[in-house]
């Protein structure tokens, strides 16, 4: 298979400029700075200059048709990485090579113009991809219809919400056929069905022979996604391979999603006018939040959500388990159904111990309500995850054998094998 893309002994530089201990100066330092160079003397010392390797020593290639995913913690380099792909950022030193034409989508509104109309800047950004007019034309209506905004196309995007700009914007970027198609943590910005509606182009454009690399802190979608990873930490690759071996190896050194959160009134609203998610965490069998439980114990994951509107229709929580490598371990859906008021709830259920296998878990919360079709209150896919630990004692399904065993649940099933002749 042929090489879309490649990086070698790639770096990136920037320099931290320290003037005083403080890092900044009042109107007052500033004058009095003056007037001491006036009197032939120096009030401050010359600002020390501090090297910052944001991208060091990075090399990589991705076969064509490759989705590749991109993980690591805050200031891992990822976006850096990127921008330096999609020639946003020339290299410090090293040598990037791409076949074919390239599109990127790095942060909400980039390529935009804020005075032009949404029309206008598919048209612009067409231009940038190096499409003709006549090209971008006969895609016009597709991207409009992907992006959903059709209603405000005559308006300046200046005044798009953030939501309407990533639709805008992904829709462009992914409709104009483009050989190699880069993805920041953008995506988050959209409501839930169209997150979904992304992920399935990506998948498509994928299939069709082209490219992708994809950087997101929802390793979830990571791992359902892209059929390998690579994982940064400090500017430089510590691991790179098979998807779910790199996110193993990212969950193994803390750096995953946490056992628990909880989302201030200024941190991120998950939800709608009716209802968003609070907070999660991961219990042992004791009551403690737990990043690792042992196979043979029970554990319960929780969620706290408000309601913020009375309803008639039940609203129904539910908790989505999946494994590292993305498979759906299983659904949890709360049966007992009742009219809600306005308030604050609690939502937890258990798992009994000897169900699950060892590995990786991550569990995604989800609040709904039926009636008439289904309706997402709110969904957030790799909340929390949690590690299973067989310590290969006592009595599991495992037996004798020391191996591991496939598969996403190993229940200690009953037995019974007898001599019938």
């Amino acid at each position: 298979m042929s090489i879309a893309l490649s990086a070698s002994n790639l770096s990136k530089k920037y320099q931290i400029s320290h003037e005083g201990s403080r890092g900044y100066h009042t109107l007052r330092d500033e004058l009095a700075s003056t007037f001491a160079r006036l009197a032939g003397g120096s009030r401050h010392a010359p600002p020390k200059i501090e090297e910052f390797w944001a991208v060091q020593d990075v090399d990589f290639e991705v076969k064509t048709g490759e989705r590749m995913g991109i993980i690591g913690r805050n200031g891992a380099g990822k976006s850096t990485l990127l921008k330096l792909l999609s020639k946003v950022v020339e290299p410090t030193t090293g040598r990037i090579e791409i076949r074919g034409r390239l599109s990127s989508l790095l942060e909400v509104g980039t390529g935009f113009h804020p005075e032009l109309t949404g029309k206008e800047n598919v048209f612009l950004n067409g231009a940038i991809l190096g499409m003709a007019r006549e090209e971008t034309l006969r895609k016009f209506d597709e991207i409009v219809e992907f992006s959903g905004v059709g209603r405000f196309l005559d308006m300046p995007v200046k005044h798009y919400s953030s939501g309407m700009y990533t639709r805008l914007a992904f829709a462009v970027a992914a409709n104009l056929e483009p050989d190699v198609l880069l993805i920041d943590e953008v995506l988050a910005v959209g409501d839930l069905a169209f997150q979904q509606k992304c992920l399935g182009k990506i998948e498509s454009i994928s299939n069709s022979g082209r490219t992708v690399l994809f950087v997101s802190h929802n390793l979830a979608s990571v791992s359902s996604l892209c059929t390998s990873a690579i994982l940064m930490d400090a500017g430089r690759i510590t691991a790179k391979g098979d998807v779910s071996e790199v996110l193993m190896k990212y969950y193994k050194e803390g750096s995953s999603s946490p056992s628990s959160f909880e989302f201030s009134d200024r941190a991120r609203h998950v939800g709608n006018e009716h209802a968003r998610l609070l907070a999660g965490k991961v219990l042992d069998q004791r009551g403690t939040a737990a990043i690792e439980v042992l196979i043979s114990e029970s554990l319960s994951v929780e969620m706290e959500f408000e309601v913020m509107s009375s309803s008639e229709v039940p609203f129904v929580p539910n908790f989505y388990f999946t494994t590292a490598d993305g498979t759906t371990a299983f659904v949890s859906i709360e049966t007992t159904r009742s009219a809600i008021s306005p308030g604050r709830y609690r939502a937890r259920c258990q798992v009994p111990g000897g169900l699950l296998n060892e590995g990786a878990y991550f569990v995604g919360f989800g609040l709904t309500s039926f009636s008439g079709g289904v309706t997402v209150h709110f969904f957030e896919p790799g909340a929390v995850s949690f590690n299973v630990r067989d310590p290969i004692e006592g009595t599991t399904s495992r037996g004798d054998w020391a191996g591991s065993m496939p598969g996403a649940v190993r229940p200690n099933l009953a037995w019974q094998t007898e001599r019938i002749t």
